[in-house]
């Protein structure tokens, strides 16, 4: 048995999903480039709701990751095409669940213990 970790925004008691969401440029970077403002917008927005941890671009710049919580794998998809650069057409997702077994103490609430 598995057993998720809790949201830990106040007053919500939903359980919570880690994933790893891996963007790939699919565009010319001066493409990425004219829509990176509204991506780092919905980027604020959604760590303002709670549900990123961490991002940054990959190195090489040809994508970016981000650590996200979510209730399920079609909350995280339907959070990624979102994304405006998703809806741009300049960047395609790969989305991976992951169970959070050992974490930085700063993320502890989102650890998991497998029974």
């Amino acid at each position: 048995m598995m057993l998720r970790a809790y949201d830990p925004s106040p007053g919500r008691r939903t359980l919570v999903i880690m994933f790893v969401l891996e963007l790939t440029y699919t565009a010319p970077l001066d493409a990425v480039d004219a829509v990176l403002e509204a991506h780092v917008a919905w980027l604020d927005e959604q760590y303002a709701r709670g549900v990123f941890l961490a991002s940054g671009r990959k190195n090489p710049r040809d994508g970016g990751v981000i650590l996200a919580v979510a209730e399920d794998r079609a909350q995280a998809e339907e959070i990624a095409a979102g994304d405006p650069f998703v809806t741009a057409g300049v960047c395609s997702y790969r989305i991976t669940e992951f169970t959070a077994t050992k974490t930085a103490p700063a993320l502890e609430r989102y650890r998991e213990t497998i029974r």
